[in-house]
């Protein structure tokens, strides 16, 4: 039973009161603060293999605000629900029949599902469904002859899905594999040393997987008999490892197996001298080397030497272990709020074996790069954001590994005085290159309006670059004069407010005139026969046709004439045969294309020469193709007519820069029909021709031109990314702050700098715990980290829209924190009638570190005078034995943690009731208080507290009654002689060394009878006062002063100033005396006694009501009202002097 509210409020120090409300607050449900994050899946489909009319079910569970939908894809379809295929409620994929038929009837294939609800749509993993299969053997075992002594091997190989399990049989039976000296190997091969006539046979593998299972052909192994001398052999690798490609986590075996006189000696190394991992591998059978849990760090060359024994002979074989990776996230996307017309920028880098592919996906739909979204390697970008552009953004890595995904929520925040959009948006053609845009200006909050944007990019095509030009607010068109000839553009207009934008106008779209072509077409020239030349060209790029080509102009001549001849031919017109012409002559010709507007420049003059009229055996014109690679380089690739009957000896290859000597021949040999033309200059025009040759003549050419691209200059090239920082220092600030500082790179051609520091802690496997932080300082405090936690930070910079790569990882560990809960579990059990047993458990939290315990203990009775005894326990034990408990009592334990910071809160009370020892020797065994029984005894006990009340009541009016009859007594007395007061005051002076006496013998042994906490009220006696020996009282009466006797039941205390007391008495220390305690009275109490050694028991008291103003009450953080301690201190340098000493009743009462 849970205790009341009311008492944990009053048990638990301010501060976990503050704590506990914070939590409380956290982990409140809070509509709208977390909503973007709460679309994620718990659970993803898997690959999986399955045999075919076998059900299947593909898990794919998604938690969000609902409500969700799940629906699922097949290769990039959506997947249609019929009596076979059914999406469960939990949004899982259950086919109750898997089809395994070719085309679109198959169910195998890649499956994703894609869960949306109102903030947006998530995509999952992919998952591949296959089905079972099994091929016939691909390597079936061989019969062999093996001399006695010698080795056989045997190997099978087939493919599978599963990998099939191969197992080997012995004339028909299966063979043993509790013999040393044959192994069997995963690949399937079996190896078997030493062999026998026993061994002769016929062998055969049996391949199996879960619904196949195939035997291979039989193969005998035939035992030639030993010769009675062996001759010396040197080693031989008779069967060496191969080159294998794994997954991580795999198991993979090398094959080493060789023969010699006398047996080689089997070792293997790599070839790099890096140490072969000891813990992952071992050896197969004799010299057979198997990795499991294949790691990265396993890839590389591994060589197997077989050595003969005492001398340097040896041979060694090797292969490559690749190791593949599946792709991993070092940089997660982050959340990111914009407002309008904002700009968002998403990074996403991923690793992995081979090098993942990157994509981004909107909802679940991929992104592609055009106008405002942007996509660079892993960056995403989106310009001009849009209401539109709020959703949930996917990062996808893929490789043949699989496949991961990482998700960012993009909110766009919009501002409710935002003007309306500009309208009446409307365009004109200017001219080829130049458009007008005009509009009219916002019909809402127009007068806040303090610029416009206007946007436009290419209409066709994907990949478009969206240009923006700012404008002020005084104008309401504007000419864009930098825009490409015939070509249609898309325009729109944005306005600004100090607060916001606009949203966008609406688009219009309008294209530019036609111009004339930016250059001729390149072209190329061979010749069919003596008398003909064929003219063919390609047609011209768009970027520089500018228009709809209407005709091409073609103009030829002898290289020996002026005259030139001109054909003007259709604009689809790609090649042309000029005939009759001269054989063995040079020709020269050039190309010209028209658009509408007219003709554009025309091409340089090509030669080319006419074959001879006697060339009949000439090798015909090979089929000649240029292309450019880059600004400096040209392939150039050819083939040879195939009837073509004439011998070819080889390929003579020329080439020349416009304007320039040519450079050749090239020799090729006639298997060569691919060559690269390298060191070339950019922006120019090549000619390049190709021709055949035997060993009678040249055969005819084929000529064509062609033109170097520009080479990218430094302003459009991709630059660069800047140096990242260096320096990079951290320092543990306290338990949950470290402070960062770095040195900006030794570059100073940009002005503003940006950093993003990353700090996550080590072997952080959850992408939403890695944080960013964004500053301009070389430094940084990052806060509201974890106590006693390592973590690793790296530091970027950004400049110029440019990032830089991360700089090295540094680690830092936060500072140790005191613990912050009490430790949990606690259980005390009596195991002797004075002894007991009390356990618990650490703290909770996996970074606590506890160096000891404190364990205090009190009966209920110490308890309520505040006395505790302690005990210490290292931090590695979490049980304690209390001694010496008294029977009757019912005892409180509690336990607080400590490390070397200081010590956790105490934990909630257990109480262990200890029965007299007539209940222990009638089989009562005693136990634990539950929670009924503790309120059953706290209503004795605040009975007995009110009983003793009224008893204290009682008592304070007869001592009173008493006090007036002394006063009576001693004015009637004054007639007295003067030696009698004096030596009366002499003998009151001795009264407070039997007081003291009495409370230092007797008051304790009171307390512990005591049954409440009432206030008694005692009356003063005067120093000079007397007591009247008719009273009745049972005082005995001498010129001194009352005299106790040591057996009276009664004991009346009397009180003088402390400060007397403690002069007469200075080396006296006093036990606490308190009882009948009242809130709000003021206790004092005397000096405590230094606590013991850990281990050691010592009595604390603890003063009640108001604490007195010293350290050591300053630092409690217990209840005033209970009495109870709370934290404890173990300062031995507390003192509180005694002021005064509260009197008790009698225990009889």
């Amino acid at each position: 039973m849970a205790p009341p509210l009311r008492s944990l409020v009053r048990l638990r120090p301010p501060g976990m009161l503050l704590r506990a409300l914070l939590l409380l607050l956290l982990l409140s449900p809070v509509p709208g603060v977390w909503c973007f994050s709460e679309l994620f899946f718990i659970k993803e489909p898997q690959d999986v293999t399955v045999t075919r009319k076998d059900p299947v079910v593909l898990d794919c569970q998604a938690h969000g605000e609902v409500p969700i939908k799940v629906t699922w894809l097949k290769n990039g379809a959506k997947v249609s629900e019929n009596k076979r295929i059914e999406v469960l409620s939990n949004g899982s994929l259950y086919i109750s029949e898997v089809e395994g038929r070719r085309g679109e009837q198959s169910d195998e294939g890649f499956y994703q599902c894609l869960a949306v609800n109102k903030y947006g749509a998530i995509l999952s993993q992919k998952a591949h469904l296959t089905l079972s299969t099994i091929s016939a053997f691909e390597v079936q075992p061989v019969s062999t002859e093996v001399h006695e002594g010698g080795v056989a091997r045997f190997a099978c190989k087939i493919s599978s899905n599963p990998p099939a399990v191969i197992t080997w049989e012995f004339n028909r039976t299966t063979l043993p594999m509790t013999v040393d000296r044959i192994t069997t190997l995963p690949t399937g091969v079996l190896q078997i040393y030493d062999v026998g006539q026993m061994d002769s046979g016929n062998y055969r593998c049996v391949a199996a997987t879960v619904a196949h299972r195939r035997k291979s052909m039989e193969a005998s192994l035939t035992v030639i008999p030993a010769k009675e001398s062996k001759s010396f052999h040197t080693p031989t690798i008779i069967a060496g490892p191969q080159n294998i490609t794994t997954s991580l986590h795999q198991t993979v075996v090398l094959e080493c197996m060789a023969t010699g006189n006398p047996k080689p000696i089997i070792s293997w190394s790599r070839l790099d001298h890096k140490s072969i991992d000891v813990f992952n591998t071992r050896v197969l059978g004799n010299s057979n080397l198997m990795i499991s849990d294949i790691k990265l760090q396993h890839a590389g060359v591994y060589v197997c030497r077989a050595t003969t024994p005492g001398t340097r002979n040896f041979t060694v074989a090797m292969a490559t272990l690749t190791v593949l990776a599946p792709p991993s996230f070092v940089e997660w996307p982050e959340s990111l709020t914009r407002p309008r017309a904002g700009t968002a920028r998403f990074v996403c880098q991923a690793e992995g074996i081979p090098s993942p592919k990157m994509s981004w996906l909107k909802n679940g739909r991929k992104i592609h790069s055009n106008g405002r979204i942007k996509m660079y390697n892993s960056k995403l970008v989106i310009n001009q954001i849009i209401p539109e552009d709020d959703g949930i953004y996917q990062c996808m890595a893929e490789n043949s590994q699989g496949s991961i995904l990482s998700r960012a929520r993009l909110i766009v925040v919009m501002s409710e005085d935002r003007p309306s959009a500009p309208y009446n948006v409307h365009a004109e053609t200017m001219s080829s290159s130049a458009i007008l845009l005009a509009w009219e200006r916002p019909l809402y909050n127009s007068d806040k309006v303090i610029a416009y944007s206007v946007h436009y990019m290419k209409a066709e095509g994907l990949n478009n670059e969206e240009y923006q030009v700012v404008l002020g607010n005084d104008t309401t068109h504007y000419i864009i004069d930098d825009l490409e000839p015939a070509s249609n553009y898309t325009f729109y207009i944005v306005a600004y407010m100090p607060l916001g934008a606009s949203q966008m106008s609406d688009h219009v779209t309008q294209n530019t005139l036609e111009d004339v072509p930016l250059r001729p077409p390149e072209i190329s020239l061979t010749s069919r026969s003596p008398t003909d030349i064929l003219i063919s060209w390609l047609p011209i790029p768009a970027k520089y046709r500018r228009g709809q080509v209407v005709l091409y102009r073609l103009s030829f001549r002898l290289s020996t004439e002026n005259s030139i001849q001109v054909l003007e031919l259709p604009g689809t017109t790609h090649e042309y045969l000029l005939e009759g012409l001269k054989p063995d002559s040079v020709y020269l010709v050039r190309i010209t294309a028209a658009t509408r507007v007219g003709l554009g420049e025309s091409s340089v003059w090509t030669s080319h020469k006419t074959p001879k009229a006697t060339s009949v055996k000439a090798p015909k014109s090979p089929e000649l193709h240029l292309e450019p690679l880059n600004c400096t380089t040209i392939s150039v690739t050819w083939q040879q007519d195939v009837e073509d009957t004439a011998a070819i000896l080889g390929y003579k290859l020329y080439y020349k820069e416009e304007g320039q000597q040519e450079n050749g021949p090239i020799f090729l040999d006639t298997r060569n029909l691919l060559y690269t033309l390298s060191g070339l200059d950019p922006r120019r025009k090549y000619h390049v021709r190709l021709l055949a040759y035997n060993n009678i003549e040249d055969g005819y050419q084929a000529d064509q031109t062609v033109s170097t691209p520009g080479c990218v200059s430094v302003r459009d090239r991709m630059v660069p990314p800047p140096p990242p920082p260096h320096n990079l220092y951290a320092k543990a600030n306290t338990s949950s702050s470290i402070f960062l500082h770095w040195r900006r790179p030794a570059f100073t051609t940009a002005q503003i700098i940006n950093y993003t520091v990353r700090c996550n802690p080590v072997g952080l496997q959850n992408a939403s715990l890695v944080l960013y932080l964004q500053t301009s300082e070389t430094h940084m405090l990052i806060q509201g980290l974890e106590p006693n936690t390592k973590y690793e930070f790296a530091v970027r910079l950004h400049v110029d829209q440019l990032s830089s790569p991360w700089s090295p990882v540094v680690y830092r560990s936060t500072l140790l924190e005191a613990p912050a809960g009490p430790p949990v579990g606690v259980k005390v059990t009596l195991i002797e009638d004075d002894t007991a047993l009390v356990s618990w458990k650490p703290p909770d939290g996996p970074e606590t570190v506890v160096t000891h315990y404190t364990i205090l203990y009190a009966s209920r009775k110490a308890w309520i005078a505040g006395e505790w005894q302690v005990l210490h326990r290292e931090g590695a034990i979490t049980m304690a034995l209390l001694e010496n408990l008294v029977a009757g009592n019912v005892y409180i334990v509690k336990i607080s943690a400590s490390n070397e910071v200081g010590e956790g809160p105490f934990s909630n009370s257990v109480e262990l009731a200890v029965l007299p020892k007539e209940a222990s020797e009638s089989n009562q065994r005693p136990k634990r208080l539950d929670a009924a029984d503790a309120k059953v005894y706290s209503g004795y006990y605040h009975l007995d507290q009110k009983s003793m009340t009224g008893i204290a009541v009682g008592v304070g009016i007869a001592l009173t009654c008493i006090l007036i009859c002394v006063l009576i007594l001693i004015y009637r007395s004054k007639a007295r002689k003067s030696s009698a007061s004096k030596t009366a005051q002499n003998g009151a002076q001795q009264l407070p060394r039997t007081s003291a006496s009495l409370a230092s013998g007797n008051v304790g042994k009171n307390l512990e009878g005591a049954g409440g906490n009432e206030e008694s009220l005692m009356p003063m006696i005067m120093p000079n006062s007397f007591i009247d020996a008719k009273g009745g009282t049972d005082l005995i009466i001498n010129s001194y002063g009352p005299i106790i006797k040591n057996n009276s039941k009664k004991k009346w205390f009397f009180f003088q100033d402390s400060k007397k007391i403690q002069a007469q008495q200075p080396q006296r220390r006093f036990t606490p005396a308190v009882c009948f305690y009242q809130p709000g009275t003021t206790v004092l109490i005397s000096d405590e006694d230094s606590p013991s050694s850990p281990g050691q028991t010592t009595n604390f008291s603890r003063p009640f009501g108001v604490a007195p103003d010293t350290e050591h009450s300053a630092n409690s953080e217990g209840s005033h009202e209970t009495g109870d301690s709370g934290r404890f201190s173990h300062e031995s340098n507390d003192e509180i002097h005694l002021s005064s000493v509260i009197s008790t009743t009698p225990p009889n009462l």
